[in-house]
């Protein structure tokens, strides 16, 4: 064979763990596309209801908060209609949740794909974000609807023009959860306990950030603490912006879009040098 030959495509190990090659990721965009219509389309097929699970899920999770915390617990939610707060909360957290538990089982769920055929392994995880995010919409929509209706109705609910930041909220949500997904995705290849343990982080997490009740009701002394989640000022900003209720502080805000850049290299980073062998620990 004629050494000189040139060929179209080259398949070689990666030469390096910290060189991501996200390049390649745009080469395989169909793929990308098909991932994303599968994970949407066969989430609720085989389902009576289809996809109006999509609004049930917030509403139901809706009316239980209310129920309990609101009309049992009595928490407050800084004058605004109980149902719209917590549907407020609910429709960002959905979204990162949902982004951070199944991206969190990458390897071990696709581990009979990437055996068998090679595509960029980061291709199922970004799949997840974003049909997570047609999914999100969906649940956005239904929010806007009942903030349009309590809008009208009432005259505690006082949007402003943070508005404009709340597509870069929904982005930083759903890369703060792809972050965390990954660096859990390339830790139970190892360390599989880790995969029992993300639902129930997940659910503790959720009582840390200001989802059943307000920030302002937090003791300024244990504050510090919920600040600390990088969750809880993207869910404030968020409810800022159309409620007119919360805490919106640029610094804070800032601290959860550094912490989201930081800990996602970290995850690429990982995610990268654990493809390289994780079929032999699988």
């Amino acid at each position: 064979m004629n050494a000189k030959q040139n060929w179209d495509l080259i398949i070689k190990p990666k030469a390096s763990w910290h060189k991501l090659h996200l390049g390649e990721i745009m080469r395989y965009k169909d793929l990308l596309f098909l991932f994303v219509k599968r994970d949407f389309v066969a989430l609720y097929k085989q389902t009576i209801l289809g996809p109006l699970w999509f609004f049930l899920q917030p509403i139901i999770t809706a009316i239980t908060f209310t129920v309990i915390f609101g009309n049992l617990a009595h928490i407050p939610t800084d004058g605004v209609p109980q149902v719209l707060f917590y549907l407020s909360g609910i429709t960002l957290w959905n979204y990162f949740s949902d982004t951070l538990t199944k991206t969190s089982d990458t390897f071990t769920a696709n581990a009979n794909i990437f055996g068998k055929v090679y595509f960029p392994r980061m291709i199922v995880p970004l799949s997840v974000v974003f049909s997570n995010l047609l999914k999100m919409g969906v649940q956005f929509f239904l929010f806007i609807l009942v903030w349009v209706y309590y809008l009208m109705r009432s005259d505690q609910i006082h949007p402003n023009s943070v508005l404009l930041l709340v597509p870069f909220l929904i982005i930083l949500m759903g890369l703060l959860g792809l972050a965390f997904g990954v660096i859990i995705s390339s830790l139970t290849t190892k360390y599989r306990d880790l995969k029992f343990l993300v639902v129930f982080g997940v659910q503790l997490l959720m009582y840390a950030s200001p989802i059943v009740y307000p920030l302002s009701m937090v003791p300024q002394k244990y504050k510090w603490i919920i600040l600390a989640n990088p969750t809880t000022s993207i869910i404030e900003t968020f409810k800022y912006a159309f409620l007119g209720v919360g805490e919106f502080n640029w610094m804070h805000l800032a601290y959860s879009l550094v912490f989201t850049i930081i800990f996602l290299i970290i995850g690429l980073i990982i995610f990268n040098k654990v493809e390289r062998s994780f079929m032999d620990s699988v």
